[in-house]
């Protein structure tokens, strides 16, 4: 069953609708798997459902072998699975660190360790730690919004769309740090505009197209998959 699944979920923001229409994901310890797909495709639903946000009409959700489609996001959290949106993924007037004391909201007595640790990990937060989120770049502030994830010391990391609005420089710093943070054994789902860059770092992909699966396979072969490359990829 792998670390993380989901079979056949359908969820919606409103009774009765649809924006996922069953769809299914797996995802093995270690691995990073990339979401694709056109806007509306449903990509940041499933992530959002995944975390705890949305609740499944159907479909059931299991990690490390325990349903959660019912859980609370919180309670989700705490089991080790954390989620990072694209907007609003920081709070701008407070401090690195004190956004970083929040993010360990789910063991607050344990905090104060990890987010030392998340400062030595990240040396630019660690340089600007005093300073208001506000302040930060964009990339810096994508990196604060996965450290402040990282403080649940997740086994699964939930991000959705981190480089979007970034310069091409700060993004390839981001899927860097992206990289980094799996090598170290956190699994990844992610979700990505630049899917080309999203596929040279996932083990294998999705895409999806109006709620459902439409293609699944390892990422370099997505990636040089001509037909995927013309519909999905921009040639």
């Amino acid at each position: 069953m792998g670390l993380l699944s989901a079979d056949g979920l359908v969820v919606g923001y409103a009774p009765g609708e649809e924006i996922l229409k069953g769809v299914d994901l797996r995802l093995e310890p270690g691995e990073v798997i990339s979401i694709i797909g056109p806007n509306g495709a449903g990509k940041s639903t499933l992530l959002k459902a995944i975390a705890g946000l949305l609740k499944p009409s159907r479909g059931e959700i299991v990690f490390r072998d325990r349903r959660i489609e019912t859980l609370h996001a919180r309670e989700i959290c705490a089991l080790g699975l954390a989620f990072v949106p694209q907007e609003m993924n920081v709070f701008p007037r407070m401090s690195v660190s004190e956004n970083l004391e929040i993010g360990g909201f789910v063991e607050p007595k344990k905090a104060k360790g990890r987010i030392g640790a998340i400062l030595d990990r990240f040396p630019i937060l660690k340089q600007k730690r005093r300073d208001a989120a506000r302040t930060l770049s964009g990339g810096q502030r994508q990196i604060l919004a996965m450290a402040m994830a990282l403080m649940v010391e997740p086994a699964v990391l939930l991000l959705d769309e981190p480089s979007a609005g970034l310069s091409p420089i700060a993004a390839e710093t981001l899927f860097e740090t992206i990289r980094e943070i799996n090598a170290e054994g956190v699994a990844i789902v992610m979700v990505e505009q630049n899917a080309l860059e999203a596929l040279s770092i996932a083990s294998r992909g999705y895409i999806m197209v109006d709620g459902q699966n439409h293609t699944e396979g390892a990422a370099a072969d997505l990636a040089i998959d001509p037909n995927v490359r013309r519909i999905f990829l921009g040639g």
